[in-house]
């Protein structure tokens, strides 16, 4: 016994046909998920937008918080910056299956930066598309140009290579956008049977369901001024403080809140250099705070310089991060 499949494929690309073999079974299998990226979230990933469990106008996340937007379609597992993504980080197959269709054809540029291609549909950029069993697909976006390492009609297994994180596609920070699919409707892998408000359900498509992060700190560190926004997204916004130079604390963080503070706080060699707090006046889903000091009279003094950043939430702390620098003769 065989069904036909008509997998829509990548926007842009050419539909496929395939006959695909299926087992005729008294029970249906259960079909979960793997980690489809080589990351652990909320250490070296984060997942910056959910699928938007709204049905209105508005967005919202599973756990009825701001991670989405309108219409939000996937699950974004995002690099904290360029950097990161440029050491090469693996896309990995969510589920066994077939590979239905791919992209490899986009340039790495975000869009909004100079040289990002028109999109003309192709707004999930390099990509691969599996077909699965029981009407199941998953897709996977915005993957590096030259990275992919699969073909039309291969079969796969969970966890195999698909190719690496890229910025291709609509895409404004370095991300793998996760879609799952059965026949042809868009499912929330938290909450597939859209039953539950404000939370993950009982069931999900997961093996391990990644735990919900509302919001956190991406990256820290020092600077000689306030750093320029496009350096904190590639990476570079750690520069070389002198002991002439400002000394400034910097902190990037994602899925701030109205009402969140970004606490900022440096001890040096001969007592505490910067303490400052500062309120978040609107909900953003990515930001950054910085603050320190003109160099004293004379310099500063040399020795090791420490900086913390919390971001807080409510009075207490949500996520935290650690900056050293240190100041020779």
């Amino acid at each position: 016994m065989s069904a036909v499949f008509f997998p829509p494929a990548l926007p842009g690309a050419a539909a496929l046909v395939l006959l695909l073999p299926i087992a005729a079974t008294a029970q249906e299998a259960p079909f979960s998920l793997a980690l489809p990226i080589d990351c652990v979230p909320g250490e070296d990933c984060v997942v910056q937008n959910y699928v938007d469990a709204d049905p209105g106008a508005e967005a919202r996340d599973y756990a009825c918080g701001p991670l989405s937007y309108d219409g939000h379609k996937g699950t974004d597992f995002r690099l904290p910056t360029i950097a990161q993504q440029a050491e090469g980080v693996e896309v990995r197959a969510a589920a066994d299956g077939v590979v239905l269709g791919l992209r490899d054809e986009m340039p790495d540029i975000l869009q909004g930066w100079e040289g990002a291609p028109e999109l003309d549909g192709r707004d999930c950029g390099n990509g691969v598309t599996i077909g699965h069993e029981n009407g199941y697909e998953t897709q996977y976006c915005h993957m590096a140009q030259g990275s992919i390492a699969v073909a039309v009609g291969q079969r796969v297994a969970a966890g195999e290579r698909l190719g690496e994180v890229g910025l291709s596609g609509q895409s404004q920070f370095p991300h793998l956008h996760l879609s799952v699919r059965r026949d042809g409707v868009e499912l929330d892998p938290f909450d597939p049977e859209d039953r539950v408000a404000c939370g993950a359900a009982e069931q999900t498509l997961w093996e391990t369901p990644p735990d919900y992060l509302p919001g956190g700190l991406l990256d820290a560190g020092f600077a000689p001024g306030v750093p320029d926004y496009l350096d904190l997204q590639r990476g570079t916004a750690q520069a070389e403080v002198r002991s002439d130079t400002p000394l400034v604390l910097w902190g990037f963080a994602f899925g701030g809140r109205a009402g969140d503070v970004m606490h900022l706080v440096v001890e040096g060699p001969e007592g505490r250099v910067v303490d400052q707090e500062m309120a978040l006046e609107k909900t953003q889903a990515q930001l950054f705070r910085a603050s320190g000091r003109r160099a004293p009279d004379g310099g500063w003094p040399s020795g090791d310089y420490e900086g913390h950043v919390t971001l807080l939430r409510d009075g207490t702390p949500l996520s935290e991060r650690r900056a050293t620098l240190s100041l020779g003769e």
